[in-house]
């Protein structure tokens, strides 16, 4: 079963205008006023998945969190800090894993939040629990560096 994934509004953290940001696409969402990076955070589930996260060019954090899970309301923030900080290059899509059984088995999701770092519908990176926003930081640039 397909959730319909609605385009939203996200706020230019450089000029403050208001653009309609698509869950999917080619290319990286810019501002319509400054021409600035913005930030690309998307809810996925179980029928939207492919679109949106495995069929992205860029780097994609995958968040798989639930509703009731009190360190996954921790680390959003800081998920959405880290989207705003490197909005040329990385994608943030969350899943709910109560609303998304299929995904949760796939990617054998034993604990919430588990995160993983995906490119190409690959998995790059992985990692559970709750982190501090420079943790999380050291993390994704890691894995997100090119092989040397």
């Amino acid at each position: 079963m397909s959730t319909a994934v609605q385009t939203r509004i996200v706020t230019c953290p450089n000029c403050g205008r208001r653009n309609r940001v698509p869950p999917a696409g080619e290319g990286n969402p810019r501002c319509g006023q400054c021409h600035q990076a913005l930030p690309w955070i998307v809810d996925a589930d179980d029928g939207t998945f492919a679109d949106i996260a495995e069929k992205s060019l860029r780097y994609v954090l995958v968040d798989f969190w639930a509703t009731w899970c009190g360190p996954c309301r921790m680390v959003s923030p800081a998920l959405e800090k880290l989207a705003v900080e490197l909005a040329d290059k990385l994608k943030l899509v969350k899943v709910d894993v109560d609303a998304s059984p299929e995904l949760s088995t796939r990617f054998e999701i034993q604990a919430v939040p588990t995160l993983v770092i995906m490119r190409d519908a690959k998995t790059v990176a992985r990692r559970s629990g709750a982190s501090p926003v420079a943790t999380l930081r050291d993390w994704v640039q890691d894995a997100t560096q090119p092989a040397s």
